[in-house]
This record gives C-alpha cells, structure tokens and sequence, in this order.
C-alpha cells in the first residue's frame, strides 16, 4: 500500500524537523536559509511546531553569547520527521520516474525502499534508522531527566536496538493496538505489510496506570542508560491465550515463549512510535556486530550483490559446513554466517562459547567469500511465523537469500510430548511468502556422513543407502558425549569446537550442579538436605553450600513476607545464588518448600543455563506434616491466625515431574539422602 504523496505544506515542516534535528544550535536566519523560505515564514512555521508540540525551546550550548536559545525536536516531532520521511521519498521518487520516463521513454522501475516487495531491490541501499542526530540527542538525553523512566528486560533491549537500527523495518516503534491485533491475527500490520511477530512494550499495571496517553516515556537499559523515547498512544490489556494459540499455535506452557508470556510479560502492553537516542553497549565481540546499514555498507563495498544468510543459535560443526557451502553455491551467492547472540531458548549454549567455537572455524571459510555478523535478537522460538520473521530481518540487513531449516525455530516437545511444529511448516510457510518478503530461500538439507567415501552428503540424495555407511551424531548424543567426557570424532565436528565446547561444559562429575527439594512445610526437607550435605562434604571435590528456606529468610529476605508475590522474590534469590553457586562449580542444595511451579520452572531455567538442575520432591502427606508439627503452625493455620499457608489456605503445585520423589514416613533421613546420592551417580554428577 502506497503512501499518500507529502503535500508542499508537509514538506516545509519537514524540511524544518530535518533542520532542527540537524543543527539544533543554528540560528533562525540560518536555518531560513537552509531550507530556503523568508525569515518572516521561518517564525510563524517555527512557533506553529513548537505549539504543535514538535520542538522545544532550550538553552544554547554555544559560545556565542548572542544565541540564547537552542530548538530541540521532541519525541513527538522526531516521530513526525520519520513519517513524513517515507512520504517525502515516494514523492521523490514519483518526480524521477516522471523525468526518466520522459528522457527515456520507460518507467524506471524504482519504487521507495518502504515499499520494495520483489527481489529486484537493491539490498545494498541504506534503510531508514529511528536515531536522531548527535547533537539532537544530546539534548533529548538532558530533557529525558524530566520524563517518567521505562528500565527495558533484556527482551525489550533487544526489541528496541532492532527497531532504532532498522532491523525491524517498517516498523516505526512498539506495536499500536490495531496493528498488534491485526499483526497477530493476519500477519500483516494494518498497511498492509507483511510482519508476522508481536513487538511489544510489555510493562506492570501500575506502571501502565502511572502515565496518559500522549506523555512520553524514557526507555532505559538495566544500568538506567536512556536508549530512547517512546510517545505512548495505546494502553491496553491484550488477551494472551489468544495470542499464544495464533502466534504458537497452541496455548500451551511447555512453550517457552507461551511461558514468558503468561508468566514473566508484564500484564499491559504500551503502543507507540520511538525516537532512538543511542544504541545499547556490548562490550562483547564489538568488531562482530554490525547494524543492517554497516552490513548493507560492507556488502556494497565488497560487491556482493547475493549473500545468503544462515542462522544458528548452536555450534558449528562439519555437517554446518558443508550445508553452507552447498547453500552458497546453490544460490551463487556470498555467504554471511548470522548467529543469533541476544535470547535463544533456555538451556542453550551461551553465547560467548558459540562465537568463539564460530571464530575457531572461521578459516575453514573462504574470505574473500565469507563474513560473520552477529545478530542481538530475542527469539520467540516461534517455528513458521518465525522463519517469515528471520527472512524479514535477513532482508533489511542486505541478504538476498536465506536458509530455512526442518522444523526451523522449534522450541521442541509440547505438553503431550509431540513436536510443536511440523518438520516442514517453516519451510512451506515461508516459500508461500518468499516473493512478498523479498528474499529467496534455499531448504536446509539434512547432512549426514558417508564414511566410505569419507564425505558429508543430503541424507534424500544418496541413491546407494544399503551399500554404504551412514554416520550421525544427533544434539542429544552430542551432549551425552559432553556430559561423560567422551570420544567425539573428528569426522562429525572441528577439534577447535570440541575443545571451546569441554571448556564451558566439561564432563558432568565436574561440573556445578543444584539440588532442589520441595514439600509441605514439615516434611522433611531441611532435615534431609542437611544429611545430603555432609555426604557430599564427605566424598569432597567440590565445596556445597546449603540454602535452607529457614536460614535464606534469615539472611537474605528478612524484609519479605508470606504474599505469593513475596514467596516467589524468596524463590528467585534462592535460584540466583545457586546458579552462580552452580555458575562456578559448587553445589548448591536448596530446601524452601516453593509451592509454585512456575516460580520453581524459572529457578530451573536460571540453574541450567551453568549446570544440572535435580528436582527432589518430598512427597510427605500433609497429614504426616501436620502430625510432625512441633511449632503448632498447621494448627494456627487451620484456626485463620495464619495467612496464606502452604497447604490450609493456599495451594501447592504437587511437581509432575521432578528427578527424584522421595517419602519419609516409616523411611530413616540417612536412606532418603542415600536415595538422592544414588540418582546423583546415575546423572554422572557425582562418581561412585
């Protein structure tokens, strides 16, 4: 869809916002002069976008004492200038193709890069970024002191780097409500345009009801770095079922994404354009991440007029290797190796290891045919709509190809334990799109190892499958491998990323790990932790440290209560000090009851991240506990003098599947803890 053609009343004001944001310090006359009207015009058109609450008067920085005042655009004017941007261009574009037309006779077949949907674009023009100018933004910095403060997720930040850079092109900020209804629902924003993934600004009620539609909010990094601003022009509570069964295709919280949304997102969701003030830092691998512009520019610069990008969030191995290579040649394209770096699925691989085992292999590539960049995307683990989404993004930063994978972004099994997705949907979904997204894209093959011919081949094109033999090693086996400290062959991945692989995860007897009991008050938890901790101490290896739900309140959250708002932050510091405990080698032993098995699926997460999880249930019956119970405290629950109590009056999630259940009634502590010992050896944590 076509946007209307910018009136000659429009374009003054935006060759004034584009002045203003230019040169803030410039005097009036300059100014006039820059974008060509009389000083008389130049006030009344200035003091118009000032009321119109598009520029703002502030002091002057300059060393001229006769420039007093300084026009600064605000979030509203920077949102303005971006719109009016798009519209300048297409008519600039209507007037060259008006004159090629006549100088030449034919049309020039140019259209605005907004509105590019074939593969005939030119994938190495600039795309619009959402950043004010550097002057500019430091004054919008000193004026964000006075707006009310967003502090982003690590989620958001990435959301927001890709909006500002262009990455998330066309939009122009956090989904309205409109588009994200429409977005979620037809996979198209209300333009028109293709854009299957929710970007929203996910925020608490109560800071939803701190501010009014039209104020500006600062969105600000973890450390309070202000990245941007947003004008806030929706406010609203979204159904997330609904957007979990058309964006996941299924409301189920086997789902990560499904997960975070029920449970991590803020209950609100904010709508609103952005004005990009700076990018976030990374201090990490800065000479490997690059905006779509800096991409398009060495892509330009190299003339490479067909890349293809391969996406992974996992190591690189021979079989990567060779899909690529066979990727590029296919496509007679460049190849640009794109991992993702900012949020994948919990329990992958970080990401610091990934890039080192990336660069470890990096000159198995050709040079001259081959780059890396890093991409800092927050994954949705969304399958189909997911590889639509990466196809867009590949597309605005340069790639003219794109390989999709079976079962491309899969978070894997889903509550019934079936896959989620397909194994071919991303793939389908994608190619009935191709044309509108404007890239192309080349099936992922499945690679496996001939071992007489001493080659990787596509396992569908080898036409003497019984007479040869065909080698494989599956992630799973892989990480097996990992965890016993075994054999990994040369055939199947490079010796460099074995060996970064064995320095972050080394054989499982020595790596950190985390035990986690659970039960009803009562139950036996502390008593066996303790015994649990001096058999550990006992055998010796490693240092192991309790967290007793008694002695962390005491220490760590003596100001919490006994709300399930307070039960869930006592949780989550237990969870963080064991996962760095884990993180560093130890072994953590956690014994709170965590009645909430969400709370208790987020410590799980966390822990695993450095190390194993192993969830003990101690399955004690709550008469047993109130049989025990020498404080009286069942008692004082069952007469209404406690609140909130585990088991009379609030809820226990009984956990499903935990890695051991243990009883404790007629059962000596010595025999539970040598339970948990035994399933320890049988993970490979501890040796016999």
């Amino acid at each position: 869809m076509a946007p209307d053609l910018i009136t000659d009343e429009e374009e003054t004001l935006f060759r004034l916002l584009r002045q203003v944001n230019i040169a803030p310090e410039a005097s009036q006359r300059a100014s006039a002069a820059a974008i060509a009207i009389s000083l008389g015009r130049f006030n009344t058109l200035l003091k118009t976008a000032i009321s119109d609450g598009y520029i703002k008067v502030g002091k002057s920085d300059s060393a001229d004492k006769r420039k007093r005042d300084a026009y600064v655009l605000t979030t509203k004017g920077a949102a303005e200038r971006l719109r009016l941007t798009d519209r300048f261009l297409a008519r600039k574009f209507q007037e060259y193709d008006a004159l090629h037309a006549e100088l030449t006779g034919v049309s020039s077949g140019y259209v605005p890069p907004n509105q590019r949907t074939t593969l005939m674009q030119d994938n190495l023009a600039p795309i619009p970024e959402l950043y004010v100018s550097y002057d500019s933004a430091q004054k919008m910095k000193m004026d964000a002191a006075d707006l009310v403060s967003h502090d982003l997720t690590p989620r958001q930040i990435c959301d927001l780097e890709l909006l500002m850079n262009g990455g998330f092109n066309p939009l122009k900020g956090f989904l309205t409500e409109v588009d994200y209804n429409s977005v979620v629902d037809t996979m198209r924003l209300t333009t028109g345009e293709l854009w299957p993934m929710p970007i929203t600004l996910d925020v608490s009620k109560d800071f939803a009801d701190s501010i009014e539609l039209g104020q500006d909010i600062a969105l600000r990094d973890q450390e309070g770095v202000i990245l941007g601003t947003m004008t806030v022009t929706d406010r609203w509570t979204p159904n997330k079922s609904h957007e979990a069964e058309k964006v996941f295709g299924a409301d189920d919280s086997a789902h990560p994404a499904v997960n975070y949304l029920h449970n991590q997102a803020g209950e609100i969701y904010l709508g609103g354009p952005i004005t990009g003030i700076q990018q976030p830092v990374h201090y990490d691998f800065r000479a490997r991440r690059d905006t779509p512009n800096e991409l398009r520019a060495y892509f330009r610069k190299l003339g490479w007029r067909k890349v293809v990008a391969f996406q992974t969030r996992n190591p690189l191995h021979r079989a990567h290797q060779e899909l690529t290579f066979r990727a590029a040649k296919e496509a007679q394209a460049n190849l640009l190796i794109h991992p993702v770096v900012g949020m994948t699925k919990p329990g992958d691989i970080d990401h610091f290891t990934r890039v080192r085992c990336y660069e470890a292999v990096l000159d198995q590539y050709p040079a001259s045919t081959t780059s890396m960049s890093l991409l800092n995307l927050a994954m949705r683990m969304a399958g189909p709509r997911e590889a639509v989404w990466h196809g867009l993004i590949r597309k605005n930063h340069g790639c003219t190809h794109f390989i999709v994978g079976r079962d491309h972004a899969g978070p894997g099994k889903n509550s019934a334990g079936e896959d989620f997705y397909g194994p071919y949907d991303a793939q389908d979904l994608f190619r009935e799109h191709q044309e509108e997204i404007g890239i192309e894209m080349v099936d992922f093959k499945h690679m496996v190892y001939v071992q007489e011919r001493a080659q990787y081949e596509p396992a569908d094109e080898i036409k003497d499958k019984d007479s040869v033999t065909i080698l494989n090693i599956s992630g799973t086996e892989l990480r097996r491998r990992l965890a016993e400290g075994l054999e990994i062959p040369e055939w199947f991945s490079f010796p460099q990323v074995v060996e970064e692989l064995r320095k972050s995860r080394p054989p499982r007897a020595k790596q950190g790990f985390t035990v986690f009991f659970t039960g009803f008050s009562g139950s036996g938890k502390s008593t066996i932790a303790n015994a649990l901790m001096v058999k550990l101490m006992e055998m010796g290896g490693r240092p192991v440290t309790l967290l007793d739900g008694d002695i962390v309140r005491k220490n760590l959250s003596s100001e919490l209560g006994f709300s399930k708002e307070h039960r869930d932050l006592n949780i989550r510091r237990i969870g963080y000090v064991a996962s760095e405990i884990t993180k560093n080698g130890g072994i953590a032993i956690c014994a709170p009851i965590a009645p909430y098995a969400t709370t208790r699926r987020a410590v799980r997460e966390d822990i695993e991240a450095f190390g194993a999880f192993v969830e003990v249930h101690v399955a004690t019956s709550i008469e047993e506990c109130e049989r025990r119970d020498r404080k009286g405290l069942y008692k004082l629950a069952r007469e209404g003098k406690i609140k909130e109590f585990t088991g009379i009056s609030d809820p226990y999630d009984v956990p499903e599947n935990p890695e051991l259940s243990v009883e404790t009634e007629n059962v000596e502590v010595d025999n539970c803890a040598h339970q948990v010992i035994l399933k320890l050896e049988s993970m490979g944590l501890i040796t016999a």
